[in-house]
């Protein structure tokens, strides 16, 4: 076992629902394995409040989170970052800034739920199956022995976590 910590980034295009809800989730889920972090390439500059009160519903703190640009962690004094997952497609389909470190990178992306229009049960709905898709991906990343494979073996199982239910395309549209 090693005492190694971790820094994973999870990058939207908004920064203010599904990557929001994956920090909080590998926060609360990684035991203290990880610093956890979230990020967009074109913020919205605020939380989505469906975000916010799907945390809340489930257990988990929802304050302190903001919508912020991935520019933060580009930078040569940002942490250096072990994984980079992109949780929409929109994100995933961007160039993204050279990542100090050379991270793992994965995408896992589900659908959008900021985007589903209709009645306030309608948009919970979506929230609440947007966020456990996100805890079926944490808890299966959460498992995995970081410290005891290599990384064509780790970076394979990245790629299948980002398959499982509810997985969308890298070049669908999103956000």
């Amino acid at each position: 076992m090693t005492d190694r910590i971790y820094n994973v980034l999870f990058l939207c295009t908004g920064n203010s629902a599904r990557s929001i809800m994956a920090e909080a989730l590998l926060r609360e889920r990684g035991a203290g394995r990880f610093n956890v972090f979230s990020a967009g390439s074109h913020p919205k500059g605020e939380v989505n409040p469906y975000a916010l009160k799907t945390l809340e519903t489930m257990g988990l703190p929802s304050e302190g989170y903001r919508s912020k640009s991935w520019d933060e962690f580009a930078r040569p004094d940002a942490p250096r970052m072990d994984f980079v997952f992109t949780v929409c497609d929109s994100a995933a389909g961007e160039a993204c800034p050279a990542w100090p470190g050379q991270p793992m990178t994965a995408h896992w992306g589900i659908e959008d739920p900021a985007a589903v229009e209709g009645s306030d049960i309608e948009k919970q709905r979506a929230f609440a199956t947007a966020f456990r898709y996100l805890r079926n991906r944490v808890d299966q990343f959460c498992a995995i022995p970081l410290h005891r494979l290599d990384k064509l073996a780790l970076s394979q199982r990245l790629r299948e976590i980002g398959e499982m239910e509810g997985a969308t395309s890298p070049n669908a549209t999103a956000e």
